[in-house]
């Protein structure tokens, strides 16, 4: 028998490395296959989290399920009034640009014959030629606009019917996470427990306090661009620095769109005088926004240092997309509470041999 065991457990380490791998390969396909709701998951938990603020504040007030109720409504109808404030406008807007083609058409056409330069150039190419074409056939085409919209109404019904379920689990995740919280606290040792839930609180504040940094650097970005396209005489600067703001709330192409939309509207204002400033000025302005305005609201926001709010977006970003960008700031500074809070009770749990004189 004496024999047998070192091959019995060699065997059984064999067994436990191989199941072990089973599991894991087991576990991380089920991720795969699971991918949407448990991205709807960690959308949800994440809303959760900064709703969590405003609810406890009413919910002193009154009964937790009003505070509940008022705080979500809120958080729906704010996109709902800004959307009916800016999207008629913008309708409107779009079908007078649509008229308008074909007179900025030929005023691109009288600029170009005016320029030698230009001129040869459109004598070989018919550049104004068919420039004039497309104008003459937008607002045909701009009628046709609606069978498209027809086409995407199926990806607009998927993505409400995605909404809605994600605000469902916040609105979950709202009414229960404060005693799933103490049911966990709860359940660890005594000597444990205050640490796990002060761990608690401070994720729920940095990921709050992470969402008021976003809201103040959307407001920067849209009280800048207010006042940029106030100077170059753009129009409708209040509703476009209103559409500048809620875009900078979307990392890495949020900025970006909003940029290019207002570049649009300053090519039928004042081009391209008002296109190449504000060309610049946005460019700029983001390289800015990335590289300070960012990191010094979030490092103040959720107690990062600049560099790794940096990093941590980069990262995000490079993994998981948008969402990844989204979220990485507030994981990050998740991640550092944890650690911190395991390295001090680390620290106090050691045992420090003593040694008799």
């Amino acid at each position: 028998m004496s024999v047998m065991a070192p091959r019995d457990a060699f065997g059984q380490a064999v067994l436990r490395t191989v199941l072990t791998v089973v599991a894991v390969v087991l576990v991380l396909y089920l991720i795969v296959l699971l991918q949407k709701p448990l991205t709807w998951l960690v959308i949800a938990a994440f809303i959760a989290i900064a709703m969590s603020g405003p609810v406890n504040v009413l919910s002193r007030h009154m009964k937790r399920g009003f505070a509940i109720a008022i705080s979500y409504t809120a958080l729906v109808m704010i996109p709902i009034a800004i959307g009916a404030a800016l999207i008629p406008s913008l309708v409107g807007q779009i079908e007078n640009l649509a008229d308008n083609v074909p007179e900025y058409a030929q005023d691109v056409t009288d600029f170009v014959q005016d320029n030698e330069t230009l001129n040869n150039l459109n004598d070989k190419f018919d550049i104004t030629g068919s420039l004039q074409d497309a104008a003459d056939d937008l607002p045909s085409k701009i009628g046709d606009a609606a069978g498209v919209l027809q086409d995407i109404g199926l990806g607009i019904v998927n993505s409400l019917f995605a909404a809605v379920t994600i605000l469902i689990l916040s609105i979950f995740m709202v009414s229960s996470g404060d005693r799933w919280a103490k049911a966990f606290v709860r359940s660890q040792p005594a000597g444990r427990a205050e640490r796990v839930e002060r761990a608690l609180r401070d994720i729920a504040n940095a990921i709050g306090n992470y969402v008021a940094g976003a809201l103040a650097q959307a407001t920067i970005a849209g009280i800048t661009a207010f006042i940029v396209m106030e100077i170059l005489g753009i129009p409708f600067a209040g509703p476009l620095a209103v559409l500048v703001g809620i875009a900078d709330l979307v990392p890495l192409v949020g900025a970006t769109i909003a940029a290019v939309l207002v570049g649009i509207v300053t090519v039928f204002a004042d081009f391209p005088i008002d296109t190449i400033i504000w060309v610049i000025w946005a460019v700029v302005y983001q390289q800015l926004e990335n590289t300070v305005i960012q990191p010094q609201i979030q490092r103040r926001a959720v107690d990062l240092n600049p560099f790794v709010v940096l990093v941590s977006v980069l990262f995000g970003s490079t993994l998981f997309g948008v969402l990844g960008a989204l979220l990485a700031i507030p994981f990050a500074a998740s991640l550092q509470i944890a650690v911190l809070e395991w390295w001090q009770y680390r620290q106090e749990v050691r045992v420090v041999p003593v040694t008799d004189p």
